[in-house]
């Protein structure tokens, strides 16, 4: 079935670096028009301009998604210069790995306002419009951590199992008006948020001594699913996660 993904206008959140950037950009190599928010001007204007460089669509958001006011802003630009989003992918999150014990009420928050409170201001605000079209893919972007977990995520884990609950909700609440929610758990890609890990040898063999095919996961290869899930062909797919972690939690 198709996979393209002409006339769909899609935001991706958390799109100036990551995975944010590598999903933006394979959805716009796959035709649509895609609007990149993140928090950081110059890195965002980077990733739009490497996208229509190559002949891609794509318009950049300054915003951080954790404040509602801030995301009523983009939703409305959003809407004025590209028109109602076909594609919605919740990516942006932050992670900050210490003992709970040790963790201050505002760190704690910090990372549940932009992993929970970010997803629920954007979907709240791109949904209506979905369901006027008659038409949705929603991709909330979980982690592994919401499946298993390590010391020192309790905060992370506990905002990606919820990432996961509102994902299953979201599926049953929409299923009516043709619009589809799934989860993407990726396990370890080498991206920013995973710096500290590779930057120690230690946990960086451990990790990789715990991965079955015996590597880190390519940066296109959860581009490629991103698109899938976005496409016609996925039409059937909803209220599931996809782990995509080289067999890690299956073990």
């Amino acid at each position: 079935m198709n996979q393209r993904l002409d006339g769909r206008v899609a935001v991706v959140t958390g799109a100036s670096k990551g995975l944010g950037k590598q999903m933006a950009e394979s959805l716009a190599e796959a035709g649509a028009t895609v609007a990149l928010v993140a928090r950081s001007g110059e890195l965002l204007e980077g990733v739009r301009a490497g996208i229509t460089s190559r002949g891609g669509k794509a318009l950049a958001f300054v915003a951080d998604i954790s404040v509602e006011s801030e995301v009523a802003k983009v939703a409305a630009e959003v809407r004025r210069q590209a028109g109602s989003p076909d594609i919605l992918i919740n990516n942006a999150g932050i992670n900050i790995r210490r003992p709970l014990h040790e963790y201050t009420y505002e760190e704690w928050r910090q990372v549940m306002s932009t992993n929970v409170d970010g997803p629920f201001f954007c979907t709240r605000a791109f949904v209506p419009g979905m369901i006027e079209k008659k038409f949705g893919r929603i991709i909330n972007i979980a982690s592994t951590m919401g499946h298993v977990s390590l010391p020192h995520r309790a905060a992370y884990s506990g905002s990606k199992f919820a990432v996961l609950g509102m994902t299953k909700a979201l599926a049953l609440e929409l299923a009516p008006h043709n619009i589809t929610a799934n989860a993407i758990s990726p396990g370890p890609f080498a991206t920013e948020i995973n710096r500290v890990l590779m930057d120690d040898p230690v946990q960086f063999a451990s990790f990789n001594a715990r991965i079955p095919l015996g590597r880190w996961g390519k940066p296109e290869e959860i581009g490629a699913l991103a698109v899938y899930l976005s496409s016609d062909a996925s039409g059937f797919i909803t209220g599931t996660d996809i782990v995509i972690d080289g067999g890690w939690t299956a073990q």
